[in-house]
């Protein structure tokens, strides 16, 4: 566990660019490498205090962001957001922010790809700020009209394509009641309507009603009400045709698909009209007017073709004007969105600083890491000369009791066994990482559960192309959450990739079968060459075992891992997870003994030894005497029972249980003295247990009252 541990180490030391990952502020430090005491324990960091001139202030930020190097202090925490003296700039980058958003919704519509630049833009100077507003205003204004036009353009088509469906289908409604009235009445439609004998003509036509036509569209869906309600209000005095359209129509309002049917009313008189109508705009029916003849509707039928062909030549010109505006909008988005991003970060950190007496200069209180206090120097002084200022800007470093925040160094190999580090809690100040050491524990304790040759080697492939592409991959910027939980972890599933094809070899298992690449070291041919085995035996036995006892059947270990014979055995699964069981068990007590000697040197740099007598002790004393006691007698079993007398080997799990009842005096003990030791170890251990509870408490509060008794003494003396 010691060789695996350093190995990770090294991995830690030399994979990759460095990356700097602030534990309260996330940013990345494209600074020099860490040494080797940044990679045992985090960071050491110091507060200190930057002067910075009025004019360069936004360079030298600008500056520090792109390092990545500090983390800013809020030095105006009783002002409010809105009070801050740069307010207005941050609602300036708000407004590009909303113009960028609607740009980026307009290019993802017409399907433009982005393209994106291998290294991202630097914050713009501030005097580029009002160009790049003033240039986003002017597009978003251009687009927006070029949006509503074509909106237009695509309303008037869509009525003007469902005014023709309309012509065409009614124009079938009209044709076959006509030929209905040739052949003579069938039936009586409107009960009123019969024609006076003296006058020729019908009761409705006598009072003055004239025959009146509605058509128009409706949703498939509502056309079983819309029937219904008229139907009710009208007393049953209209006639409702009604027929699908072939085509489906695209609503402009919502871009939703719909199936609409066309529709034919014919009623007498204006009050019924009057009802239709209203029932009509309830049901939000589209309404079109009706031509009186077949000449008319001809008519209109050609003004329409001609109108929709013309609309289309339009639309389309439209369009290709809207594709080449976005397409070269495209070209600079991304850089916009970033410089914006960068903008309004700048304009955030200068809220945070406060300003002196004179107004011509403000300062800012950063936690820095000690060994960057040359790069921040740099960065102050790059900044001031971009910026033209007179004076330039500084930085002192001041004392503080402050406790800072945990900077821990990583790279592209190790950040991802830090994320895991940083799920279960984020490490206090100056603490030991215990990353280095996950490099190796993590995929190796994974791997003892995942041991499998066939699986992880596709694991360690589908890593390695990940790898591989990286590049490529970082470029495309996927949006899917569940890709970029895989990519991000790219290293930790080719390591548990690898540490699988491991223990696969060592369980000799592949896709849940054996390998049998060295031959079996177990041979049949002894039992009957020392007549072990007869006819007889044969034939009244379905199973058989093979005795290692006798000479010649077993010829030695297997070069690698497990025999494959056991793949044919019927007691596989009782050896195999006993055989995974004990060693995982092995392996897990080391692994939790390795973590709990690590916190030594925690208590030992924070010169706290109180803990070590408190905590350590008694944690290592606990977890030697249980499970350290179970490896002894795992690895003793091993070594003191060999083939002959394994019949005699009793149970660890009866012995381990044994002694926590303080029983199984009748039992064949493992070694001799073992009772004795039993009871050691597991005093020791329950003895262990108050200190852990209560050491610590009571320690400290031992020491709270003795210094306030102190204090009280000190008072009364004066």
């Amino acid at each position: 566990m010691i060789y695996l541990s350093l190995i990770s180490v090294v991995v830690f030391w030399f994979g990759g660019s460095d990356v700097v990952r602030w534990r309260r502020l996330q940013a990345e430090d494209k600074a020099q490498s860490a040494d080797i005491k940044m990679v045992f324990r985090s960071e050491e960091m110091c507060l200190a205090q930057l002067f910075l001139q009025s004019g360069s202030e936004y360079d030298c930020i600008s500056a520090l962001g792109e390092l990545g190097l500090v983390e800013f202090r809020d030095l105006n925490p009783s002002v409010s957001s809105f009070q801050r003296r740069f307010v207005s700039e941050i609602k300036r980058c708000e407004e590009m922010e909303r113009i960028l958003g609607f740009l980026l919704r307009e290019i993802q519509k017409t399907r433009i790809a982005v393209p994106r630049e291998d290294e991202c833009p630097i914050a713009p100077p501030p005097r580029q700020v009002l160009e790049i507003m003033e240039q986003l205003q002017r597009l978003e204004m251009e687009l927006s009209e070029v949006a509503r036009n074509k909106e237009k353009l695509q309303r008037n088509l869509v009525e003007l394509t469902e005014y023709t469906h309309m012509l065409k289908i009614t124009r079938t409604f009209i044709h076959s009641r006509s030929r209905h009235e040739a052949l003579g009445p069938q039936y009586e439609e409107f009960p009123t309507m019969e024609p006076d004998s003296v006058a020729g003509c019908t009761g409705m036509q006598r009072l003055g009603a004239k025959l009146g036509f509605v058509s128009g569209l409706i949703q498939r869906v509502k056309v079983e009400a819309f029937e219904r309600m008229l139907w009710r209000v009208c007393k049953g005095y209209t006639i409702l045709s009604y027929a699908e359209v072939d085509e489906t129509l695209t609503d402009v309002d919502t871009g939703e698909i719909s199936e609409s049917v066309v529709f034919l009313i014919s009623f007498w008189g204006d009050q019924i009209g009057q009802k239709v109508q209203k029932i009509c705009d309830c049901y939000h029916c589209h309404l079109y007017p009706h031509p009186e003849n077949d000449e008319e509707r001809a008519d209109v039928l050609d003004s329409l073709r001609t109108r929709i062909q013309d609309l289309n030549n339009v639309l389309h010109r439209t369009e290709d004007y809207l594709r080449q505006v976005l397409q070269k909008a495209s070209e600079s988005a991304f850089s916009w969105v970033v410089q914006v991003k960068k903008m309004k970060a700048i304009y955030h950190i200068l809220n945070l600083c406060s300003f002196d007496v004179t107004n011509k200069c403000l300062i800012a209180e950063v936690w820095c890491p000690v060994s960057d206090l040359t790069n921040l120097r740099l960065a102050l002084e790059e900044g001031s000369r971009k910026g033209d200022a007179t004076v330039p800007s500084f930085v002192n470093r001041i004392p503080s009791t402050d406790t800072p925040p945990t900077l821990v160094r990583t790279n592209k190999f190790t950040c991802g066994f830090q994320s895991i580090v940083e799920a279960y809690g984020v490490g206090d100040y100056r603490e030991v990482s215990p990353a280095p050491y996950t490099i190796i524990t993590f995929p190796f304790l994974f791997a003892v559960m995942f041991g499998d040759l066939g699986h992880g080697l596709v694991m360690s492939l589908f890593a390695l192309w990940m790898v591989l592409t990286e590049k490529s991959q970082k470029k495309k910027r996927s949006s899917n959450e569940i890709w970029m939980t895989f990519f991000n972890g790219r290293y930790i599933i080719l390591m548990m990739g690898l540490f699988s094809v491991y223990t696969g070899l060592i369980y000799n298992d592949c896709f849940s079968k054996s390998l049998n690449i060295f031959g079996s070291c177990w041979s049949v041919k002894a039992m009957f060459t020392n007549q072990h085995w007869t006819n007889k035996t044969l034939q009244t036995n379905a199973l058989l075992v093979l005795d290692p006892n006798v000479s010649g059947v077993f010829t030695g270990p297997y070069p690698l891992g497990i025999d494959p014979i056991w793949n044919l055995a019927v007691n596989r699964l009782s050896f195999l997870n006993s055989y995974k069981m004990k060693m995982s068990v092995i392996i897990g007590v080391i692994h939790m003994t390795f973590g709990v000697v690590l916190s030594v040197f925690n208590h030992l740099h924070f010169r706290q030894k109180f803990n070590v007598y408190l905590l350590f002790l008694p944690e290592l004393l606990f977890l030697l005497c249980l499970f350290g006691y179970l490896v002894f007698m795992i690895l003793y079993k091993w070594i003191a029972f060999s083939a002959r007398d394994s019949s005699q080997a009793p149970s660890i799990l009866i012995h381990f249980i044994n002694m926590f009842v303080m029983q199984g005096k009748d039992i064949t003990p493992l070694y001799p003295g073992q009772t004795g030791l039993q009871i050691f170890l597991i005093t020791v251990a329950m003895l262990s247990v108050p200190v852990l509870l209560l050491g610590k408490p009571v320690y400290l509060y031992w020491l709270y009252r003795g210094g306030k008794v102190f204090v009280d003494a000190e008072d009364m003396r004066e």
